[in-house]
């Protein structure tokens, strides 16, 4: 069980700290069984505070470490694992890097070839165990992939997937996020030029989308079909998605994701 699981997060950033709240909140969870690892550790202060080991040393981290998080960026991704090297024991450890575009085959080019090794890719939705998340794998067996779903499952909902898959899981769940925080930016804007302060507006918009996110979830429901319920002839609902469209509203959409995923693949 990921309660009884001694987890270390290297390289503990904005996307480290959001695992590491979820985590937090699951009521059986010792905190003594987080470490958290950064050069420099003044801003996870309150952590330590908790209970949390904090500290520089990342090959300490790992040698006590069930599952190690690497939680840096890319093309720090091989420097790390080579300076956690002498602490991994391919029976012990499970090795899961956040780091975007970094390949299994990559990080085996420094790993034992028995280690177990996984991709996932969070959101910061972690913060409040709202996050998705996607995995993909290499020598893991079925108990093993469990327990990494049950870790990210703690700070929300996970996805095993083909690792051909990978940068696109992160467009859609990682940078997914930025999109929809974009529209409701710009949805709370143009509701201030109609009428209301910011606060309301926000209020509005943040519930709004929070409410069709939960239709889709429950209903199981395509947008289209909401969509259907919503729109009456000659009504003010169609007239503004109609000018949407004209706009190019779900082509630039199309187009961010596609740029995004370009960007990655490059």
């Amino acid at each position: 069980m990921i309660t009884n699981s001694k987890i270390a997060i290297i390289g503990c950033g904005n996307l480290g700290t959001s695992i590491a709240n979820g985590l937090l909140s699951i009521p059986d969870f010792d905190p003594k069984n987080l470490t958290l690892t950064k050069r420099n550790t003044k801003s996870l202060a309150n952590y330590e505070a908790q209970g949390v080991h904090v500290h520089p040393d990342n090959l300490q981290a790992a040698k006590y470490a069930d599952l190690v998080i690497l939680g840096v960026k890319p093309y720090n991704v091989s420097p790390i694992l080579k300076e956690i090297k002498p602490a991994l024991v391919p029976s012990k450890q499970l090795i899961i890097s956040l780091a975007t575009g970094v390949t299994l085959e990559e990080m085996y080019q420094v790993l034992d070839p028995e280690s177990v090794a996984f991709r996932a890719m969070p959101n910061i939705a972690a913060d409040i165990q709202e996050s998705i998340t996607c995995i993909c794998s290499k020598n893991a067996d079925p108990k093993q992939v469990e327990l990494v779903q049950e870790l990210f499952n703690a700070i929300g909902f996970t996805i095993p997937i083909d690792e051909n898959l990978m940068e696109a899981a992160t467009v859609l769940g990682a940078c997914g996020i930025a999109y929809v925080l974009r529209f409701m930016r710009a949805m709370i804007q143009g509701g201030i030029q109609i009428g209301f302060d910011s606060v309301t507006a926000s209020k509005i918009v943040n519930q709004t989308v929070k409410g069709a996110a939960e239709l889709m979830i429950q209903k199981n429901m395509h947008p289209e079909a909401a969509i259907d319920k919503v729109t009456t002839p000659k009504g003010c609902t169609i007239v503004g998605l109609n000018e949407m469209e004209h706009q190019g509203f779900s082509s630039a959409m199309v187009r961010g994701v596609i740029a995004s995923y370009e960007k990655i693949e490059k």
